[in-house]
């Protein structure tokens, strides 16, 4: 069986990045996370520690939370890695500016051998891949949210990906107990293709009156054995995020991705979902941000 690498980057420790290092080091590995700064180095640590509290308590976790989080470091750039790390995931926003940026400084830092991976939900891996000295050894991973829970990977191949990066790729994946898809690098790929467009629909449909979001859902999670109907999803992704994706989306491959004006307005107003309390619906408790 394969296993993960030894030594893993995860830079942004946001709770994509949180969950991304907490199931690598649930694998076994040593992980650094990049995040700038004392404070935000202190919640992204907080995140994971806490994922793996909550992993222990339903049995998902083998070993003491404490000597599991023992393998965690945290640094400030991504020059500060590693030189022995053998896998870099990207997990910052979704801006190609910043992407490269971080990604080509991991680049350096890193050796020739390792593998770069971005975790982007829509952007061009080729685009990203044109600013690396060494395009062959970079690829998506598109993890989902949360990870841990998430049975799927995306594993996005560009067309100067190398073979060998991409069958690595899908062992590490099987070694961290999740599923891969292979795509080829296109806009939206085809999860986030098919789930905004899904969610965008949904989003008109409530703007026209045809039903209230509970019952939209409801439609999805009873009639389709969807598992979280597609406003519950929008809210969970992030109303800010699946409105910056759907503008990418509509600006390569047309009308159809176009967002609704309800869509616009509660971003507007800071509706972004779970992360907020509110979006398409209403939550109690805000989850960490």
């Amino acid at each position: 069986m394969s296993e993960v690498p030894s030594h893993i980057g995860v830079i942004g420790g946001g709770r994509m990045g949180a969950g991304i290092a907490q199931v690598f080091l649930a694998a076994g590995a040593r992980v650094a996370v990049v995040e700038a700064g004392v404070e935000a180095a202190a919640a992204a640590r907080g995140r994971v520690a806490s994922g793996l509290e909550e992993a222990a308590r339903r049995g998902k976790l083998t070993g003491e939370v404490g000597a599991v989080l023992d393998r965690l470091t945290l640094v400030g750039t991504p020059a500060d890695l590693d030189p022995a790390t053998a896998l870099v995931v990207e997990a910052v926003p979704e801006r190609a500016d910043l992407k490269i940026a971080v990604l080509t400084a991991a680049e350096t830092a890193v050796g020739a051998d390792a593998v770069l991976a971005t975790n982007t939900s829509s952007l061009s891996v080729a685009e990203l891949a044109a600013a690396l000295q060494r395009p062959a050894r970079f690829l998506g991973l598109h993890f989902f949210n949360p990870v841990p829970a998430s049975k799927l990977i995306e594993v996005v191949v560009a067309p100067e990906t190398a073979p060998a990066v991409v069958t690595a790729a899908r062992g590490w994946v099987q070694a961290l107990g999740k599923t891969d898809v292979v795509v080829r690098d296109s806009p939206g790929f085809a999860s986030s293709r098919l789930g905004v467009l899904l969610g965008l629909e949904a989003i008109r449909m409530l703007e026209e009156g045809v039903a209230d979001a509970e019952a939209i859902d409801a439609a999805m999670e009873l009639g389709y054995r969807h598992p979280m109907g597609p406003l519950r999803s929008t809210d969970l992704v992030g109303l800010d995020v699946r409105l910056s994706i759907a503008e990418y989306l509509a600006s390569t491959l047309g009308d159809r991705f176009s967002p609704p004006q309800l869509l616009r307005d509660k971003v507007a107003a800071g509706e972004l979902g779970r992360k907020t309390g509110r979006g398409f619906h209403t939550y109690d408790q805000q989850p960490p941000a």
